[in-house]
């Protein structure tokens, strides 16, 4: 799903209004009475309370929309008129004589009413066009609304937050119901505290001009993810599928290489070879009797040498970063040409020898965590510079960046593109792993480096968010991802070719 600038969203609602001949005031109703419908599924008791903060700008005309639909299905409205918030605009100004007709309740007053219980809030103060600081006295608004621990439910954009700049403070929103498109802001970082679910509302923008139009900026849903996966041929065998060799392990480190092997297999690669130093052989054959070994050292890998013919190589997975490994990873990269994913401690000793990087082969896919992203690229002062810093990277090396977090995002020269699968069960030790093993494994079957790291990361975060909805977050372990690979491929098998969502 395409992410679009604040401009581009501006001139879809104009070429919506020219092309569809509607009024921009009819637009205004068409996307607050979608507000309106969630609302009253979400809230069936009519005790139900809402009070709507409104700005003077559309966003404001939005949230008066709202209340004059609550009013006449009966519900109990009051709505504020925030000050400070710009000059009224015409559809503002027009909804406002509708809600007054309408009689909906208008009070000056912050104050909440005491009983909470059956109290909602409605955000609609500012939307996708706040390009400025707001005065105290909003800010001191928006504080109130976020101590006032009740629901609260934001129109389009949790009111204070920048769609291209960082924002310092915003209404915190429990469901943010945005319109037509994704935002970008509402996926990074340091706005995750502002946002608890969102929910994008289809209000009938002219689909041929989004179609049309491109963006650097997608994010992964369901549609985006089966377009990607690649079917298995019924005339497929273990040599079309593909062999992924895993290089990792130590001494005390064994797991990680065996959870990311076990991976790959589990994700449709036909052969699959573990590279580890000799401590963790018996391991390795006993926890996957399906995997291929091949040792080298005793408690650490001394050389990286081997006869295999693989598609795919992953390398890093409890490595360690002993003096002989660390010379063996660059005696591997100086002759290497395999497609490759590089995780974990390959990439702490690629930050501790940054002219290696240019050994990298084109296409090859970094897979890291914060903190090991830090040491590649270095700090960044917030996340629209930790953008900047990941393409001029990428651009730089050639390669693919999984920067993991809670929205993993996938980096391609300029191209970014924010997985919406996952959830706090994957903050386990071995997810990694895991991961790594996925999208070596679709490397190995022959899916484009790109492909392979937006898919499997849907992939990846997709089990979590099956296994969820059986057990709690608490219990799940990376082996959990593993188990449930099945179960995630089953769905999106069941809704390839359909062009439809699902969830």
């Amino acid at each position: 799903m395409k992410i679009f600038s604040a401009e581009y969203l501006r001139k879809a609602d104009e070429i919506t209004i020219h092309k569809q001949g509607i009024t921009s005031f009819a637009l205004m109703e068409r996307a607050a009475a979608k507000v309106f419908e969630w609302l009253k599924s979400e809230f069936t008791d009519k005790e139900t309370t809402f009070h709507i903060f409104c700005g003077q700008g559309n966003n404001g005309g939005d949230g008066l929309v709202v209340a004059r639909l609550l009013k006449e299905q009966g519900y109990r409205v009051t709505f504020t008129i925030v000050k400070n918030t710009g000059t009224p605009t015409e559809d503002f100004a027009a909804a406002l004589i509708k809600a007054r007709a309408a009689e909906v309740k208008e009070t000056d007053e912050i104050l909440l009413p005491e009983n909470t219980n059956k109290l909602v809030i409605v955000d609609a103060i500012f939307g996708t066009g706040l390009n400025r600081e707001m005065s105290n006295d909003v800010k001191n608004i928006i504080e109130s609304i976020n101590e006032s621990e009740v629901a609260i439910i934001s129109i389009d954009v949790p009111s204070g937050m920048f769609l291209e700049q960082k924002t310092n403070i915003a209404v915190i929103a429990t469901h943010l119901l945005t319109f037509q498109l994704p935002k970008l802001a509402f996926y990074l970082s340091g706005n995750y505290k502002y946002i608890k679910s969102i929910n994008i509302l289809d209000i009938g923008l002219d689909k041929e001009f989004i179609e049309n139009n491109n963006t650097d900026y997608h994010l992964t849903d369901s549609n985006e993810a089966v377009k990607r996966f690649r079917p298995l041929s019924p005339y497929a065998h273990k040599g079309t599928q593909g062999h992924a060799l895993i290089i990792g392990g130590s001494h005390g480190k064994i797991g990680a290489a065996c959870l990311s092997a076990k991976a790959a297999l589990k994700s449709g690669c036909g052969l699959v070879t573990g590279y580890i130093p000799n401590c963790g052989y018996e391991i390795m054959q006993s926890y996957i009797p399906e995997a291929m070994v091949v040792t080298n050292g005793e408690k650490h890998l001394q050389q990286i040498k081997y006869n295999i013919k693989a598609d795919a190589v992953g390398i890093g997975m409890g490595i360690g970063k002993e003096q002989e490994t660390q010379e063996a990873f660059y005696n591997f990269l100086a002759n290497r040409d395999n497609k490759l994913v590089i995780d974990a401690d390959a990439l702490t000793i690629l930050a501790l020898h940054k002219e290696w990087l240019t050994l990298l082969p084109e296409q090859t896919i970094l897979t890291p965590h914060p903190k090991e992203l830090e040491r590649l690229i270095g700090n960044w002062e917030d996340d629209f510079d930790k953008l900047e810093k990941l393409k001029a990277f990428s651009i730089k090396y050639k390669c693919i960046i999984v920067a993991k977090d809670a929205r993993t995002m996938i980096v391609h020269g300029n191209k970014v593109y924010i997985n919406n699968t996952g959830n706090a069960a994957l903050a386990t030790g071995g997810s990694g792993d895991v991961l790594t093993g996925i999208i070596t494994s679709l490397l190995a079957q022959n899916y484009t480096s790109e492909d392979a790291a937006v898919f499997g990361v849907y992939l990846h975060g997709f089990t979590a968010d099956i296994a969820v909805k059986k057990m709690s977050a608490q219990a799940f372990t990376a082996s959990t991802i593993i188990k449930y690979l099945s179960k995630a491929y089953l769905h999106i098998e069941a809704h390839y070719g359909k062009n439809e969502k699902f969830t």
